[in-house]
């Protein structure tokens, strides 16, 4: 209990929050309570803290409980040294900060056999304490008085003493403290090309490496990944360099005083202990300690970056329910097409060869309009991979065909399906993956692809959430960085998205369900199993004859799942069940039902907020209750938009500087955008060249998936490199 109260007060402090807020959200968090569910349905405890705060109050208590259980180990093994001291265990019990908590224990801590446990094994430790006294004049007579076992003579009697005090001057906090301090001031980062493979073809995407150094604080994040990628490749060497004779100096100034003039022999060789405890102890671990942080931090960026680049694309715009035909692109192969109806279920599926070399353009043509028709075809969705340009064109083409004998025969339904191009990015995976298999087990690969393909226009969040998101292209240096990490923040940004969006609990897949607050894959498989035995929910109330879908459960997940045209219309809102008596006490007092509640905003206007806050309920909760009236269950992710390549560009060998061109914002990174303007290969619109002004943060000017128009400023045709520019175009 009094580590949930120092948690409270360390955290409250570093986030700059409210005690009471932050004490609050680690009960909710301990009682099981869910991210989305406290920032949506708990505000009135948390003082309103929306999702980030709260997910970095409950990742700050994780570390301090981390800390906490290291606290426990490290009082442990020193008491069982009998060295635990009443201030030493203070000083530990006090200390929140895992470096420094790791200083304190060096000392301490179980070694294997060092130098300096060797020398002390063989007795040397009291002429180390003399020499660090400085008090004796001719320290070789007194070393000669512990010649005896192993140790042979004077000289090995020295060395051991000195080893023992390199051992004990790298430990000291005091000198740790100051070497970090000038790798924190002045270390350089050194990246240099192993001779033996800088010739080598694998090695020259890492030549802008070769001979490189710069401030280790100025290094981003993307180019210290990619340096240690090659180091990991063996490609490169990577070193962190400070001045190494201003380092040794000061720590010499650390020594003990000299008592009196006589102590110049004793002091050479302390300073050779000192020169020798830096080299060969305290530079290589504090230097691996900068390489670690270093690669942490730089793991936190690129983790952020493709947390939000995962976030924009699980909220791309969506089609909506519309029977589509996905079409995976393909030359020698053919494409492959599927047809689906509006829930994404697979009608019928072939292959066209419209393109060389098989080239039967006419017959596909008849193929693809005939399954326009037969199966009543609103929207047409195809990869972006490729052929995936000849595919729109060859399309175009059918369609276009299609729409004018329509119109000739004065055809009923001759309303032209919309085409859109989407992105193809892990369909290949997802194709492969257990949950396809299980959706599809008698289809192959391909059309399982080609499906993917077509729901991923329909609701591009309930197709993408079945992909590992490490596969879905949005992201850099991904297998680099920290994994477990890395894990669990993408799944902290899908379960988000997930619960933002809400989702409908009569179609949603097991896969979506499992990220729906306070579910999980057992109970998500349930609820598919319990639909699937007994027909479609009719209330949300239902859900608690879900086998074991408790009173917990349920709390946490019924606000985020959706029932349509369920006979009580809360049902498809965001107003949690919990909720619902209020929204009954409004509509009984304005002498109307729920569903007229809803349907007027005249009557929603003549009602007193106040008048319905109680202990439980307050105005949070309220306000939030009539947004969700004023549109029950709205969709927070934009409306769709078609886009067009410009058809004069197919290839990068079409480019030249200055074309104008329009584009789609495929990826985000630190130092800039990667726009795919239909050349086979993306152009990079650096940090420099997004916008007419300073830009820190390229997400502040562009998003995923974002139409926009670029510049040709570079075309690299060597190293299939486009440099782009948004310079004053919109």
């Amino acid at each position: 209990m009094e580590h949930i109260k120092i948690f409270t007060q360390l955290i409250a402090n570093e986030l700059h929050l409210s005690e009471h807020a932050v004490s609050n959200t680690l009960k909710l968090l301990d009682e099981g309570c869910t991210i989305p569910f406290i920032s949506r349905y708990r505000k009135e405890r948390t003082g309103g803290l929306d999702e980030v705060q709260i997910t970095a109050i409950s990742d700050r208590a994780e570390h301090l409980a981390e800390i906490q259980k290291r606290k426990e180990t490290i009082l442990k093994t020193i008491g069982e040294q009998d060295k635990l001291t009443p201030e030493l265990e203070k000083r530990i019990q006090d200390c929140w900060e895992l470096t420094t908590l790791e200083d304190i224990y060096l000392p301490y801590k179980p070694k294997r056999r060092t130098r300096a446990q060797v020398a002390r094994e063989q007795g040397l430790e009291p002429l180390a304490q003399l020499l660090l006294m400085q008090r004796e004049q001719k320290p070789m007579q007194a070393a000669q008085r512990y010649v005896q076992g192993d140790v042979k003579d004077v000289a090995t009697a020295l060395k051991g003493a000195q080893d023992i005090i390199a051992e004990q001057m790298s430990e000291d906090e005091r000198n740790r403290n100051l070497v970090r301090s000038a790798f924190r001031r002045e270390a350089f980062i050194v990246s240099k090309a192993v001779k033996s493979k800088k010739d080598t073809d694998e090695a020259q995407k890492y030549s802008d490496y070769f001979d490189w150094e710069e401030p280790l604080k100025r290094c981003s994040s993307h180019r210290l990944l990619a340096m240690r990628r090659g180091e990991s490749e063996g490609f490169l060497r990577i070193s962190l360099t400070i001045d190494d004779d201003e380092a040794v100096r000061r720590l010499k100034r650390n020594l003990p005083p000299n008592p009196f003039p006589g102590g110049g022999a004793c002091r050479k060789l302390l300073e050779e202990a000192v020169e020798d405890g830096y080299k060969r102890l305290l530079l290589p671990s504090i230097e691996t300690e900068f390489a670690n942080l270093s690669k942490e931090r730089a793991d936190e960026e690129a983790i952020r970056v493709f947390a939000e680049n995962l976030r924009q694309l699980l909220l791309s715009a969506p089609l909506g329910q519309k029977r589509v035909m996905g079409i995976d692109p393909g030359f020698r192969t053919g494409c492959k097409v599927v047809c689906l109806d509006t829930q994404g279920n697979l009608l019928h599926h072939e292959a066209i060869f419209p393109h060389p070399p098989v080239n039967h353009r006419m017959q596909a043509s008849i193929h693809v309009q005939q399954m326009i028709q037969d199966y009543q075809i609103e929207a047409i969705a195809i990869g972006n991979g490729t052929a995936s340009r000849e595919t729109k064109e060859f399309v175009d083409d059918a369609v276009g065909s299609l729409q004018s004998a329509n119109s000739q025969k004065q055809t009923a339904n001759s309303k032209q399906p919309q085409i859109y191009t989407v992105s193809e990015d892990g369909a290949s995976v997802y194709s492969a993956s257990k949950v396809a298999r299980e959706e599809f087990p008698d289809e192959d690969v391909t059309v399982r692809g080609a499906v993917s393909i077509g729901r991923r226009l329909m609701d591009p969040l309930a197709e993408l959430v079945k992909i590992d998101p490490k596969s879905i292209g949005v992201g850099q240096y991904q297998h680099d960085v920290d994994q477990g990490k890395l894990k669990h923040s993408l799944d902290q940004v899908v379960e988000s998205c997930v619960n933002l969006v809400g989702v409908n609990l009569n179609t949603a897949s097991q896969h979506l369900l499992t990220y729906v607050s306070g579910l999980g894959p057992v109970l998500a498989q349930n609820i598919v199993n319990y639909r699937k035995e007994n027909g479609a929910f009719t209330s949300r109330a239902q859900l608690k004859k879900v086998p074991r879908l408790g009173p917990a459960a349920f709390q946490q997940c019924a606000g985020f799942l959706r029932i349509p045209d369920a006979k009580n219309p809360l049902d498809n809102s965001a107003v949690h069940p919990e909720s619902y008596h209020v929204v009954e006490q409004m509509a009984k007092d304005r002498q109307c039902s729920v569903a007229d509640l809803i349907r007027s905003q005249e009557t929603r206007a003549h009602i007193n907020l106040q008048q319905y806050v109680t202990t439980e309920v307050g105005l949070p909760t309220l306000t939030d209750i009539m947004k969700e009236l004023e549109k029950p269950g709205r969709d927070p992710r934009e409306q769709i938009e078609a886009f067009e390549f410009d058809p004069t560009v197919q290839t990068i060998e079409d480019l030249h500087e200055g074309m104008e061109l329009p584009g789609i914002v495929t990826n985000i990174a630190n130092f800039g955008a990667f726009v795919d303007i239909g050349v086979h290969q993306d152009g990079l619109v650096h940090v420099s060249q997004l916008a007419n002004r300073y830009v820190s943060d390229p997400t502040q000017v562009v998003h995923l998936h974002q139409h926009v128009r670029v510049k040709v400023i570079g075309v690299d045709l060597r190293r299939h490199r486009i440099s782009l520019s948004m310079k004053g175009l919109k």
